[in-house]
C-alpha cells in the first residue's frame, strides 16, 4: 500500500430510508466534512442535507448504475490522491441492492481504507416488524422481471429454513406475490411492508394467496417483503396432492418432469417413487 492511498478513505454511509430524523449523527458530520460527495441522486441528497442543516463543502457527483462502472475509475484516483469519498445512495446501505459494490471493490483491490457509517436497514426493520422469525434470514434482492426467471429463483430456496426478504417494486408486487404463493404454497405466511418509516407506513400480514389477492389492485410505495422459511417436513408428511401440486409448479417453470419430481421428493424427504405415484394418479384422476 503506498502513502497515497493510506490517507485516502471511502466512507459508505448509511441514509434514512424514510423519515429524516432517523439519521445518524455521524451522517452529518461525514457529509460537511467530504472532500467528494458520490450520491445515487444528487437532488435527494440536497433535500436530505437541507433536511439536516448541513452545508456539504466538497465535490457533489452523480454515482448511480447508469454510470457507475465509468465513474469508479474516477473515484478511486480521489481516493488515491489522499481524498475523503462518502457514497451515498437514496436510501438505506449502499452496495445492499444499490450502487456501490464496483467501487468498494475497485478501492479493496487497490488497498484503500473502507469504512461506514451505519443506518436505518429496510431490511432489518421488515425483519423486526413481520413477526416471523428472526434468528435465520436470507436476503434476496429484487426477483427477476420475467416470470419464467422469477419462478426459476424461488424454485431456488422453496425450501431453505430461513426467512427470505425481498425488496420489490409496486408495479410488480402482484406478479410476485402470486408467484410466491404458487411456488411456496398458498398458506406460507409473510408480511408486506410499505413506506416504512414514512407518513403512510404500513404492514400487511397473511398467507401468501391472501396477500396476493389484496395485492391485486394496486399497492403504492417502497416495498419489502418477508416470507416464512419452508416447515421442516417430516416422512409423508406433505399430502399428495401438496407434492403434485409442487411438481406441477416446477414444471410450469421449465423445469423436466424427471428433475421435478427428484426435487421435491428431496424436498419433502420422501422417495421419489412417492412422488412419482401421486403425479400418476392425479393424470388419472384417482388420487
Amino acid at each position: 500500500m503506498n502513502s497515497s492511498a493510506a490517507e485516502g478513505v471511502l466512507v459508505l454511509a448509511g441514509t434514512p430510508i424514510g423519515d429524516p430524523a432517523d439519521a445518524p449523527p455521524r451522517l452529518v458530520t461525514e457529509l460537511a466534512g467530504a472532500d467528494v460527495v458520490a450520491a445515487e441522486d444528487t437532488r435527494r441528497l440536497r433535500r436530505l442535507a437541507q433536511a439536516l442543516q448541513v452545508e456539504i463543502g466538497g465535490r457533489v457527483v452523480s454515482y448511480f448504475e447508469g454510470n457507475e462502472a465509468g465513474r469508479t475509475p474516477e473515484l478511486v484516483e480521489a481516493l488515491l490522491g489522499g481524498a475523503r469519498v462518502v457514497l451515498v445512495t437514496d436510501a438505506g446501505m449502499p452496495s445492499v441492492s444499490d450502487p456501490g459494490y464496483r467501487l468498494v471493490a475497485a478501492a479493496v483491490e487497490h488497498g484503500i481504507r473502507v469504512t461506514a457509517v451505519p443506518g436505518p436497514s429496510a431490511v432489518l426493520t421488515a425483519l423486526a416488524l413481520s413477526g416471523l422469525p428472526v434468528d435465520r434470514f436470507c436476503f434476496e434482492g429484487f426477483l427477476p422481471r420475467k416470470a419464467g426467471e422469477r419462478a426459476a429463483r424461488l424454485r431456488e430456496v422453496a425450501a431453505d429454513r430461513r426467512t427470505l426478504v425481498y425488496f420489490e417494486a409496486p408495479h410488480r408486487i402482484a406478479d410476485a406475490l402470486a408467484a410466491m404463493a404458487e411456488v411456496f404454497g398458498s398458506e406460507r405466511r409473510a408480511a408486506v411492508c410499505r413506506e416504512l418509516t414514512k407518513t403512510y407506513e404500513e404492514v400487511r400480514r397473511g398467507p401468501l394467496g391472501e396477500l396476493a389477492q389484496w395485492a391485486a389492485d394496486g399497492v403504492r410505495g417502497e416495498i419489502t417483503v418477508v416470507v416464512e422459511g419452508a416447515p421442516e417436513p417430516g416422512p409423508g408428511d406433505l399430502e399428495p396432492a401438496e407434492l403434485v401440486r409442487r411438481v406441477a409448479a416446477r414444471e410450469a417453470a421449465g423445469e423436466r418432469r424427471k428433475e421435478a419430481i427428484a426435487a421435491v421428493a428431496a424436498e419433502a424427504g420422501v422417495p421419489k417413487r412417492e412422488v412419482f405415484d401421486a403425479v400418476v394418479a392425479a393424470k388419472h384422476g384417482t388420487a
